[in-house]
């Protein structure tokens, strides 16, 4: 074998070799970041999750709004990232407890009876104004002493929660998107697909609650989403039996 083949029989050897160890390494890399994303939303591989879908409050008849429908899919596309399996099921229909399963639960306590059990149970903080009737405290909500009323299609909130009930380390969390309005659930999720890995690294398995300003819906859709502020400590502490009201507005 001459110089040159030899040369050329070792420069294929390596870099036949330095492709082996790129693509180990990738996979460590791409394995060791979906294990992250599985412990934060609780969906080892081939595990169940649940979600839990609320109704549209303006019809009749049982329907789900579109934006709430978008909400859904993204979160199916989350589960499925994860190499999990997800259960739909209506808000009138999950009677079950929580922590068996990661739960995702979609909409307010006007339109969600799960939602209204989960924020009596672990967000005793906050209040939802659940009243039909026109009004500036319509789907207000009330964190603390704080309030925040929307103003449609310009400036509307909505509380993204991970929330964990016990100690023990295979507890499943529970999922919370409770906007004033639909297209809001939708901004939270996708505020969530974009932001998990973040979230993961700030608040590893522990709960939080975020309250998120959505800013003009009506040009901008679920897009343009802002963190107002992480709410945790007031929302997991009651409410005294009247508490002082301080209005946020849009400005």
């Amino acid at each position: 074998m001459t110089d040159d083949v030899r040369n050329i029989v070792l420069g294929v050897v390596a870099a036949g070799l330095s492709a082996a160890l790129g693509w180990i390494a990738r996979t460590c890399l791409w394995r060791r970041k979906l294990r992250r994303k599985q412990a934060f939303f609780g969906l080892p591989d081939n595990s169940e999750s649940l979600l839990v879908v609320n109704r549209d409050p303006a019809t009749a008849e049982p329907a789900v709004h579109r934006f709430d429908v978008f909400a859904l899919l993204e979160l199916s596309a989350l589960v499925k990232d994860c190499g999990a399996h997800v259960q739909v099921v209506t808000q009138d229909a999950a009677h079950q407890g929580f922590g068996e399963r990661t739960e995702f639960c979609v909409g307010g306590p006007g339109s969600n009876r799960r939602m209204v059990a989960h924020m009596a149970a672990m967000l005793p903080g906050v209040r939802v104004n659940v009243d039909p009737e026109p009004g500036p405290d319509r789907g207000a909500f009330q964190i603390g002493s704080e309030r925040y009323r929307m103003d449609p299609g310009v400036t509307e909130y909505v509380l993204l929660a991970r929330l964990t009930a016990g100690e023990r380390r295979e507890t499943r969390p529970v999922f919370l998107f409770c906007g004033q309005r639909a297209i809001t659930n939708q901004a939270a999720t996708r505020y969530l697909a974009r932001n998990h890995e973040r979230l993961a690294r700030k608040h590893g398995s522990n709960s939080f609650v975020l309250l998120l300003k959505v800013i003009n819906s009506q040009a901008y859709g679920p897009d343009v989403v802002e963190l107002v502020a992480d709410v945790t400590r007031a929302a997991q502490t009651a409410l005294p039996a009247a508490a002082p009201r301080t209005g946020h507005r849009a400005g």
